[in-house]
């Protein structure tokens, strides 16, 4: 099988020289007065063009996301310029980035920068954002500050996803892909209309994967998954006046992932012993493509959610409810060490570290709005929101120190330990601590525009905030003090704090023709205040870290020409953050830790172009730029003091330069009873530096990364197989670079990614 789909990718690359799309055609579209193909979003809360949004909008729709093979948000960065993801050993752990500003953040107490909302729905904790992409209708990015609407959590930006909804024939599609490394996906997606007024929609998913990292020790694959879930959606029009929507999802992974490579040698007085302890390794950083460890890193994860929504047309004015509870566990089970024995020789450079963490976290939330009729000179949204979100985490460090041995001293210069022979004391502890945390959000929010003159708007909107966040940290200290990585003093920590908010947004439109619109807007985001509650916390955190506020300006101009056939978006933007939220390493007796902070001011500053072209021919070409500085202006130096030393330095993540250029053909050859599709894509990100500064041993090399497809269906495309080729040339590559390996060796993680695989992709549609 590998042979045959390998030598069918070679043949399929002759057909491909173009990539991924960044502003997608595939959105929901409905037809304009003249008859033009024009895409819908509703990333402002109200149905409209998305060209006539004063804001910088990508799409992409789920027919798009298909194509490039993506399940989760991670696979979307690829497709629009502006954004990142920051790859975590957990869920916990990862974060999206949007024009170069996110929070890399462990605390369980802390707000992301960049919001994620489904189907309406405010995703609480960043980690809520990163499972599967089941049956998605389109996907909208905001970038820049969306505090109006949004809230507190979007300083840098909003992902707004979108579902399928339920179809009014009986009907559905199923999907089956085999890849490259023993994986499979599957899903399953079905109409079910009861009645003309009462429809429903249920889609099932799973997969599994085996993994693209070889643990040495055991001889199994790792940074592999097991998931699935389910999706329902049931649509009532219980009147004329009076639609009701009810969502329910449930979804569970098992993950073996995400184990960290050494890909770097260590280095300094244990170097030899360490090396001792790692045969068969290559050190060939994002190269690198095994481990020994005696613990297998993997996340286990379980999140469900059910939603009600109503929108009451009252008069020519629409009323909306949406009610929400989510609940989300996550388990994280760490090898700290990255070293298959436990404490082979003496010292706490040798030492075993294992962390187990499982985690809960519920959220309820309630928004109310009143959306104004369309079409009248004002337009606007009022309403108010709330939500309560609680987590609550267990977490245990296991760490092992050999003290002392009997056995002499071998070739590396260091004292061996063994059970088998000589004699050598071994000193085992742990601590553990069980913290949480509940935050209380409360909002008043206006977004309109008034249309002032035949062609010039004004737009603008503010929100009115009062968070309220408290936090609890109890823990069991370890017996033995000095052991690397954990504390052996007791916490008894709580505290709470309230901070009200004020943010807003204000700016003009003008409509130069009908085909031409320039916008330009300044606008005033907040995040909220957030502690440093992890497992370590300590006095030093004990202080509330102070919300970040953000003040950007933004200009741009978005055209369509030839009926939409010809689509093309430019923005420029500054922004401004203060008080920004971020990490610092930092150590604990040998073991790096991480301590969030009131970092400083950080800037970013850039511009950003999206275009998109539809041919009569069947073909589309669509694409984006995205040209980033994203720096520090004043940082806080060793005594918190601000300080302008450090000015120019980059941000975590934020590549100067990222492109994506994508195709999509549909050839209908006479020879042939069916359609050919060609679809092709490549993805250029400059380098970028995996934590703030220019630190030249956590850099991470410019990429360019190119997929291609071929399909064959029949006319009406109800059956499709397709062949998909990923990473094309084989670029290797690492999401992350993280000090505090062995000896101070680099830990890279390896994406599914950053190996060439291919697969077949078999799609069926069935029903009305």
């Amino acid at each position: 099988m590998r042979h045959l789909l390998l030598g069918s990718a070679a043949a399929a690359t002759l057909f491909f020289a173009m990539g991924t799309s960044a502003f997608a055609q595939a959105a929901t579209e409905a037809k304009s007065d003249d008859g033009a193909e024009v895409i819908i979003v509703t990333a402002q809360k109200r149905v409209q063009n998305v060209q006539e949004v004063a804001a910088a909008v990508s799409v992409i729709g789920g027919e798009q996301i298909a194509r490039a093979g993506g399940y989760n948000i991670e696979s979307v960065q690829t497709q629009i310029p502006t954004l990142n993801f920051r790859k975590g050993g957990t869920n916990l752990n990862s974060s999206l980035f949007l024009r170069g500003v996110g929070t890399i953040n462990f605390s369980i107490a802390a707000e992301p920068s960049v919001a994620v909302v489904l189907d309406g729905v405010v995703l609480a904790r960043a980690g809520e954002a990163f499972g599967d992409l089941s049956d998605i209708q389109r996907i909208e990015v905001l970038r820049g500050p969306q505090g109006t609407l949004f809230g507190k959590n979007s300083s840098a930006g909003v992902v707004n996803i979108i579902s399928n909804s339920p179809g009014r024939v009986h009907s559905g599609d199923v999907q089956l892909t085999a890849n490259d490394g023993n994986e499979f996906k599957l899903r399953a997606s079905v109409d079910m209309p009861f009645s003309d007024t009462v429809r429903s929609r249920v889609t099932v998913f799973g997969g599994s994967y085996d993994g693209n990292i070889t643990n040495l020790t055991t001889g199994d694959k790792i940074n592999g998954y097991e998931r699935y879930g389910v999706r329902g959606i049931l649509d009532i029009d219980a009147s004329e006046s009076l639609k009701l929507r009810l969502i329910g999802d449930y979804r569970k992974a098992d993950d073996n992932c995400c184990g960290e490579v050494i890909g770097t040698a260590p280095t300094g007085a244990n170097a030899a012993a360490l090396l001792t302890l790692l045969p068969g390794i290559t050190f060939a950083g994002d190269e690198t493509r095994a481990v020994r460890n005696n613990l297998v890193t993997r996340t286990e994860e379980e999140s469900w959610g059910v939603s009600a929504q109503a929108d009451w047309d009252a008069g020519d004015f629409t009323i909306t409810s949406i009610t929400a509870y989510r609940g989300w566990d996550n388990r994280e089970v760490r090898e700290g060490d990255w070293l298959d024995r436990p404490a082979a020789y003496v010292g706490n450079g040798f030492a075993q570290l294992h962390d187990d963490g499982p985690q809960t976290s519920t959220t309820f939330s309630q928004e109310l709005r009143l959306t104004s009729p369309a079409g009248k000179p004002l337009e606007y949204v009022v309403g108010a929101y709330f939500a309560n979100a609680e987590t609550e985490r267990d977490f245990r460090r296991d760490v092992t120190v050999c003290s002392a041995s009997t056995l002499a001293i071998d070739t590396t210069g260091q004292r061996p330990c063994s059970t088998a022979t000589g004699v050598s004391t071994f000193v085992s502890a742990f601590s553990s601590a069980n913290f949480g945390s509940e935050s209380r959000n409360v909002a008043l929010f206006a977004d309109g525009s008034y249309q002032a003159t035949e062609r010039l708007s004004v737009v603008g909107g503010v929100r009115v905030t009062q968070d309220k966040l408290s936090y609890y940290h109890n823990r069991v200290p370890s017996p033995i003090g000095g052991l690397p990585g954990i504390r052996n003093d007791t916490s008894g920590f709580k505290g709470n704090t309230k901070e009200d908010n004020v943010s807003g947004k204000l700016g003009l439109k003008y409509q130069a023709t009908d085909d031409i619109n320039f916008y330009v807007t300044q606008s005033r985001g907040y995040k909220g205040p957030a502690y440093n509650v992890f497992f370590n916390m300590n006095t030093t955190g004990l202080n509330a870290i102070e919300p970040e506020t953000v003040d950007s300006t933004e200009g741009g101009v978005k055209t369509a020409f030839m009926d939409n056939r010809i689509i093309l978006n430019f923005a420029v933007f500054r922004a401004v953050y203060e008080n920004f939220q971020a990490n610092n390493f930092d150590t604990l007796n040998g073991v790096v830790i991480t301590r969030l902070t009131n970092a400083g001011n950080v800037s970013t500053t850039g511009l950003e172009l999206d275009w998109l072209i539809r041919a009569d021919s069947g073909l589309t070409i669509n694409g984006g730029l995205a040209v980033t500085d994203a720096q520090i202006e004043e940082f806080r130096d060793a005594n918190l003091v601000l300080s302008s030393t450090r000015r120019g330095e980059r941000l975590a993540l934020s590549p100067r330069l990222k492109a994506s250029l994508g195709a999509n053909y549909e050839w209908e050859p006479e020879a042939l009873p069916g359609i050919i599709h060609l679809n092709g894509q490549v993805s250029y990100s400059s380098d970028q530096f995996a934590d703030i500064g220019e630190n030249p041993s956590l850099r991470i090399p410019e990429t360019t990364i190119v997929d291609a497809a071929i399909g064959i269906s029949d006319k009406q495309d109800r059956y499709r197989l397709t062949l998909n080729i990923k990473n094309l040339t084989d670029e290797k590559y690492a999401s992350l670079v993280t000090p505090g390996g062995p000896g101070g060796a680099l830990r890279y993680l390896i994406p599914r990614d950053a190996d060439r695989y291919v697969g077949l992709t078999l799609r069926a549609k069935f029903g009305g």
